[in-house]
């Protein structure tokens, strides 16, 4: 199951109102761990490729857990105080050099010791079944940090930015795992640093505007991403007519509608790996 990306963090009746786990989102590998008794564990990455000989000491911790376990987990690094996520891409020789800690961090059980499936099962009784089959297993194995509390949830977003810590994974707890997709089940929050902006631009039509090009504070350039919302669109038509000049051909953003004058913005900076401007609304001021 994969999230989908949502611009805040759902209230606790949200996601079909049966209630929401919060879980700390982590920058990491994605991973389905199989212990497989006597085989050598498999760690299935999204691709359905096993990083077990690239992450050895992580395959050795899930050799050790009771054949016909499959945990669905984050498979992180961590070093000089955070989630390290470049780490990942060295050789266990480079990374044990530079004494990087690896982990796995479980949210979510697929099948219990001895091969039972229980995707089907809602998520409370999936993470009922998590602490229970984890009760005891050391490091690097770890249960993901999780709360249904929302102001706890942010909380942590605030407190643990510095730790690299990407943001928040939603979760209803009636979901059943499902293997493809997570439709509005499963969401992720990622926090983003609220910033002044210049739109010079827009892209689509004067009436129906579909991004917007900003110019950051430090002179560099960006398209707002993702395209505006209906709301934000109709917003931005209004406050535009009549300032328009006359469109022209960008090779990087296709047609151009200039402004003559151009709006401040508000706009949010993601926090992950690839940054990203997402427009929140225009300035009155």
């Amino acid at each position: 199951m994969r999230p989908a990306a949502v611009p805040e963090l759902p209230p606790e009746d949200g996601l079909g109102g049966a209630g929401v786990v919060y879980e700390l989102k982590l920058d990491g590998f994605r991973c389905v761990a199989f212990a497989r008794g006597g085989r050598a564990p498999y760690l299935q990455s999204r691709s359905g490729r096993d990083l077990g000989a690239d992450f050895p000491s992580i395959a050795a911790a899930v050799g050790r857990l009771p054949d016909g376990l499959v945990l669905d987990a984050e498979l992180v690094a961590w070093r000089d105080g955070r989630f390290a996520f470049e780490e990942l891409l060295r050789t266990p020789a480079a990374r044990e050099a530079d004494q990087v800690v690896l982990g796995l961090i479980a949210f979510d059980v697929l099948a219990l010791p001895g091969g039972r499936d229980v995707r089907r099962l809602p998520l409370a009784e999936r993470r009922r079944l998590l602490a229970q089959v984890l009760d005891g297993v050391p490091p690097p194995v770890q249960a993901v940090l999780a709360t249904t509390d929302r102001a706890e949830a942010l909380a942590w977003v605030g407190r643990l930015a510095g730790t690299g810590v990407e943001g928040i994974v939603c979760k209803s707890v009636a979901s059943a795992y499902r293997a493809r997709g997570a439709g509005q089940v499963w969401v992720k929050y990622r926090p983003g640093d609220t910033l002044d902006a210049t739109v010079t631009a827009l892209t689509g039509t004067p009436t129906r505007p579909r991004a917007l090009l900003l110019r950051l504070a430090d002179g560099s350039t960006a398209l707002s991403s993702p395209q505006l919302t209906p709301a934000q669109a109709r917003r931005v038509a209004e406050a535009v007519a009549g300032a328009l000049g006359e469109p022209r051909e960008d090779p990087e953003h296709g047609t151009l509608h200039p402004l003559r004058t151009p709006l401040r913005a508000e706009i949010t900076i993601g926090t992950g790996r690839a940054a990203r401007a997402r427009f929140v609304r225009l300035r009155g001021d």
